[in-house]
Parts: structure tokens; sequence; C-alpha cells
């Protein structure tokens, strides 16, 4: 049974279609997957106290669901896998600190000790994408993560934040090798 593809955005993100999703949608539609692409509520300031019970509740993400989350989309990816069992991962330029951003701050991710281990027992693969030229997120930020989670990481030069892209052959490729 193939997975579904849940994608979550990042914060100030006003419509869920930004940069490359649209056209990652209608790929993995293409190829037969079920997709959940949805704008989240409070999607600019993207509290957790609203997000983890939206992904719950209305989503139901559950076990045979991969999470794409891209920036603070990422954060609430592993966020909801402390609690939650899923089948996977994919975090796109995550950040696992505040980066003393009052956006960040205001989302409530940070506000607890993160639970790694439960992360990664929670679902059965993790992918890391990021770039080496994000002008938001420290590359420190990315090695923690890999570090603590382990995952299969993909490291791609030129990316930026990956938000001037409308495609993203790299992750489709890792999709449809792993899923």
């Amino acid at each position: 049974m193939k997975p579904r593809f849940v994608y979550i955005h990042g914060n100030g993100t006003d419509h869920w279609s930004f940069a490359w999703a649209a056209w990652l949608k209608e790929q993995l539609e293409s190829k037969g997957y079920e997709t959940f692409f949805e704008t989240m509520p409070d999607s600019i300031i993207a509290r957790s106290e609203y997000w983890l019970p939206f992904l719950k509740d209305h989503v139901k993400v559950g076990e045979n669901d991969v999470i794409v989350g891209w920036s603070s989309g990422a954060v609430a990816a592993m966020r909801y896998a402390e609690d939650n069992k899923i089948h996977g991962s994919i975090l796109i330029s995550p950040c696992y600190t505040d980066l003393d951003d009052e956006l960040e701050k205001q989302s409530g991710y940070y506000d607890k000790p993160w639970q790694w281990d439960k992360i990664k027992s929670n679902q059965n693969k993790i992918a890391l994408f990021y770039s080496d030229d994000d002008p938001y997120i420290p590359h420190s930020e990315f090695d923690f993560i890999a570090e603590q989670l382990k995952p299969e990481e993909h490291k791609i030069a030129g990316g930026k934040h990956f938000i001037e892209q409308n495609t993203f052959p790299q992750l489709l490729e890792y999709i449809q090798a792993n899923y």
C-alpha cells in the first residue's frame, strides 16, 4: 500500500501552493499517491497549539502517512512525530531552535525539550533536505538535527531556502526511490 503524503508549509504563508508545492502535489498524484496539501490554520504564525491538533484531528495523520514538512512545517513534523506514529517524514530546511526570531518564538515549538528518540522510534524513515546556502537557517541547525535523527541526508547546492524554485526534482527522486 502506497503511503499518503501530507504537506506542511512554513510560517508566513498565505496559501499552501507556494514555490514547488503545487508541482509536487501534481507529480505525486500523477504517480498514484494520495496527498493532503492544504493551507494550515494560523498559517502566518504557525502556532503548535493549532497545527498539531489540526494534523491529528482534521488531517488524521497516522501510520500510513509521510509528512513533507518545509521550514516551520518540518518543525511541526518533528513535534508531531514525538507523540504520534507515522510512516516517515521528509524534513526540508528545518530548525530546532527559534533562531532568535520573534515569529518563531510565538510558535510554541521551542518551549520544551526535544524528544529525539521518540521522533525516531515513531517512524520508519526520515530524510533531511537542506541547502548549502540557506539564508535563514544556519547550517549548524541541520547538523544538529542530522546528528540526533540520523536521517538520510540530501544537501542541495545553491538551493537557498527552496523558495525560488518551482520544481524540486531531488525530492521527487527520493520519494520515488523510497516509497
